[in-house]
């Protein structure tokens, strides 16, 4: 019987992978339609938006989950467009503080609403309660890793 709930399992793995990448072309698609930008901006934007003082590049970049390198470029571009300011840390001469600025606070709140809508459009055939079993069975998962 775990034979056939194993390829249970993976047809479900199949399914999340085919489903979170339909959603996210999707929604690199409005954001670069609507706004002119891409999910990292994006993202980059949500994380300095939940810590208000500002994020490190280094912390900035484990929030993400990705490398230092790619982080770097997209804050040179929201730099250049006034999103974001970097800052000088006061005794380490080589730590960069990132922080949003009041433009990309007000970008960032403009995109993140619309987000928020074609996510929910998006995922509007799963009620309340299903959407809070798989957020919570999902979550275990993620738990449950050594």
């Amino acid at each position: 019987m775990s034979g056939g709930l194993s390829k249970q399992r993976l047809r479900l793995w199949v399914n999340l992978l085919r489903t979170t990448r339909l959603i996210e072309a999707d929604l690199r698609e409005e954001m670069r339609t609507a706004y002119r930008t891409t999910l990292p901006r994006f993202d980059v934007l949500s994380a300095l938006e939940r810590h208000v003082g500002g994020l490190l590049m280094g912390e900035l970049s484990r929030h993400l989950m990705v490398s230092n390198g790619n982080v770097t470029g997209i804050v040179e571009r929201l730099v250049a467009d006034g999103l974001v300011e970097r800052l000088a840390v006061e005794g380490d001469r080589r730590a960069i503080l990132v922080r949003l600025t009041q433009a990309g606070a007000a970008a960032f709140a403009a995109m993140a609403a619309e987000h928020e809508d074609w996510v929910d459009r998006r995922l509007a055939a799963i009620g309340h309660d299903e959407a809070q079993t798989v957020i919570d069975t999902l979550s275990s998962i993620r738990e449950d890793r050594p």
